[in-house]
């Protein structure tokens, strides 16, 4: 079995940190393209977006996911902060020096060959660097940007809020735990056990030193992982909670009784309302304005079936004990 082990020193548990990565999920979702099978929650978006996927340059695309589905570290960076823009994290891709593409597209492939715009592209690093950026650039803003990213957004907004309510519920065993079951974690040694298959991951053992270990949520993961190279900064990717509703349609307010209560709207915000959700992920999640949603919510608030609490500079609805009766 391979095994990856994070050593954490005195006050490393306390920098360790959560984010989400914009750029991580469109490198991530070419996946989705190279082996759609394993990630049948994005299968309706595939269907959707394929014109307009084959209108990018996806001999370079493609080529970016190795056929064991790795990914070279470079185009992955660790998020410097909670919520990156992926224009940022473009700029830092930008930014990578010429000279790691070549190990790094190397590692990610392995034994497998490279392709012909890949071995190519190596022979003018600065050059096929630059293709990448506009690659990833252009498809993120074509395909994933008007609808894919908003559903997307939501549910990593909400893995954070559910991963902080464990850690301060349950500390650091409790969180690990949740984020995956092969992961142990001993007071000092997280560690994570992955079964040898066809592809292993390298056995690694990575110490935290004060750089902080930062936690990723992804929908493009079946189980935790980190980077190839166990000398860059630590970073944990985990399944991100909730991804199967990426593929959901708003659910119908079904409940005869509720809907003449509170009319159509307002009793599918409630039933909604099971956990946390901020007014803009309602609206992506309903297909309405934030600022229809927003009146609503105001109504409910009032009549005290939700409870609110500020997540960074959003607000995060809930029911409240009355609501969760209601909706019962």
């Amino acid at each position: 079995m391979g095994v990856i082990e994070f050593r954490f020193a005195v006050g490393d548990l306390a920098r360790m940190s959560f984010a989400y990565s914009p750029l991580q999920e469109v490198v991530y979702s070419l996946r989705a393209w190279r082996d759609p099978a394993r990630y049948p929650h994005q299968r309706p978006w595939l269907r959707r977006l394929g014109p307009a996927f084959r209108r990018q340059d996806t001999e370079l695309l493609t080529a970016l996911v190795a056929p064991r589905l790795w990914v070279p570290d470079f185009l992955t960076p660790r998020p410097d902060r909670t919520r990156p823009t992926l224009a940022a994290q473009l700029e830092t891709l930008r930014r990578t020096p010429p000279q790691v593409l070549a190990p790094e597209i190397t590692a990610a492939y392995g034994p497998d060959p490279l392709p012909p715009v890949l071995r190519t592209g190596l022979t003018d690093p600065e050059r096929l660097l630059d293709r990448i950026v506009g690659a990833l650039d252009t498809y993120g803003h074509a395909c994933l940007a008007p609808d894919w990213w908003p559903r997307v957004h939501a549910v990593l907004e909400a893995d954070l809020a559910h991963r902080g309510k464990v850690l301060a519920e349950e500390g650091a065993g409790g969180l690990f735990a949740s984020l995956d079951p092969r992961l142990t974690w001993n007071g000092d040694v997280l560690t994570l056990v992955k079964k040898v298959d066809r592809h292993p991951w390298p056995e690694a053992d990575i110490r935290i030193g004060g750089r902080g270990l930062v936690l990723v949520p992804t929908l493009f993961a079946q189980g935790a992982h980190t980077m190839i190279d166990p000398a860059l900064p630590p970073l944990l990717s985990y399944p991100a909670r909730g991804r199967a509703t990426i593929s959901e349609t708003p659910p119908p307010a079904s409940d005869a009784s509720l809907i003449r209560l509170l009319g159509a709207a307002r009793a599918r915000i409630l039933r909604l309302l099971a956990e946390p959700a901020s007014t803009t992920e309602l609206a992506h999640r309903l297909g309405v304005t934030p600022g229809a949603v927003s009146q609503h919510l105001s109504i409910l608030y009032d009549a005290g079936l939700l409870t609110r609490t500020r997540s960074g500079r959003s607000v995060r609805y809930v029911r409240s004990e009355l609501g969760e009766r209601l909706a019962a």
